[in-house]
């Protein structure tokens, strides 16, 4: 069982979420939580301590304090939030290879847990309908947050063998959404405008935050290491049924104009977008969740539609000047969609 756990990533919002649930159970002796800056929210009682989990430094505190449990929730998903792709990959992929090799020197060390992504997965039209954890992806992401959780997940089976003592879970969460977090995903359903591909209809999961929450919770204080686990709500929506609950249009454009824009967008910094994104909004993804019930032993309290309508409820309506903005990127999407087409036409040319 935990009894002192050293949480990383507490100020962002999911992490301090965490730290502040962590905290209810009496059982824990100590919760430290560590970031490279102090938290803008209450972690409940747990100790904040400023440090960098690419600095070495990481290693003496773990010791020094007796950790037996590390939960990694310092994965972050949006480049716009750690200050660009460079940042975000050196914190993502560095980061998490420095709290190894410190969590590998550390003999009190008995628990790790690690929040990761369905991104793993990849998005593509060869996926299966549902993905268990056994299941590789059909096409790797190819940048961005899915290629980071596909290297995060690879050290951390690196770890597993030079520490067989450690019990490791690590979550794949669907995509997060809810009334507080912030994701790309709830920056992309609160434009004027859903950029959706042409001719394509996806078919979403996703967990509620206060359910991620939980199943991080529960991994941390249930007996025993459950390996991979697909976490997410029960049922599915599409693209199309998820932007009529937030009240807006759908602009359909070209997946290969699709790019463009979305680039233009995240140009805004109203939006992040990669192409890995555009290809999920494209073909979707399903998670089967047998071991997060069976083994596990987690149920979520909210269903992919109640959590996105949960978060539909909290969606600015749309102001006057969306009008204008959505009338710009329908004359940014017909020009490049034009220009997509003159160039396809010029292939065939050759």
């Amino acid at each position: 069982m935990a009894t002192v756990v050293l949480v990383t990533g507490v100020s962002r919002y999911l992490g301090g979420a965490f730290a502040r649930s962590l905290g209810s159970d009496d059982s824990l002796t100590r919760i430290i939580g560590v970031d490279v800056v102090p938290p803008p929210h209450p972690i409940g009682r747990a100790e904040f301590v400023r440090a960098d989990i690419r600095n070495p430094m990481i290693g003496k505190i773990i010791s020094q304090a007796g950790v037996d449990t590390v939960v990694h929730m310092n994965v972050i998903a949006t480049p716009l939030s750690a200050g660009g792709r460079t940042s975000q990959k050196e914190i993502n992929v560095i980061g998490t290879m420095q709290l190894l090799a410190a969590c590998q020197k550390a003999d009190a060390l008995t628990r790790l847990v690690v929040k990761s992504s369905a991104a793993v997965y990849g998005s593509s039209p060869r996926d299966p309908a549902m993905f268990t954890e056994e299941m590789g992806p059909k096409s790797l992401p190819r940048a961005g947050f899915g290629k980071d959780s596909v290297e995060v997940e690879g050290y951390v089976r690196g770890f597993a063998r030079r520490r067989p003592d450690v019990g490791i879970t690590t979550l794949r969460l669907a995509n997060i959404i809810g009334p507080g977090i912030r994701t790309s995903m709830t920056d992309y359903f609160s434009l004027p405008v859903v950029l959706a591909p042409l001719g394509f209809d996806a078919r979403m999961q996703f967990v509620h935050e206060h359910d991620a929450t939980a199943a991080l919770v529960r991994a941390t204080m249930a007996p025993g290491a459950f390996g991979n686990v697909n976490v997410a709500g029960d049922g599915i929506i599409t693209l199309a049924q998820a932007a009529a609950m937030v009240g807006r249009p759908i602009l359909p454009v070209p997946l290969q104009a699709a790019g463009i824009l979305g680039g233009m967008v995240k140009r805004t910094g109203l939006a992040d977008f990669s192409d890995d994104q555009m290809q999920f909004l494209a073909f979707g993804r399903g998670l089967d969740t047998t071991r997060m019930r069976q083994s596990l032993g987690f149920e979520p309290q909210f269903t992919t539609k109640q959590a996105f309508l949960d978060f539909a409820g909290h969606v600015p309506a749309l102001l006057p000047g969306a009008t204008t903005f959505g009338h710009a990127v329908q004359d940014a999407a017909g020009m490049a969609a034009g220009a997509l087409s003159q160039v396809l036409a010029g292939r065939g040319a050759w």
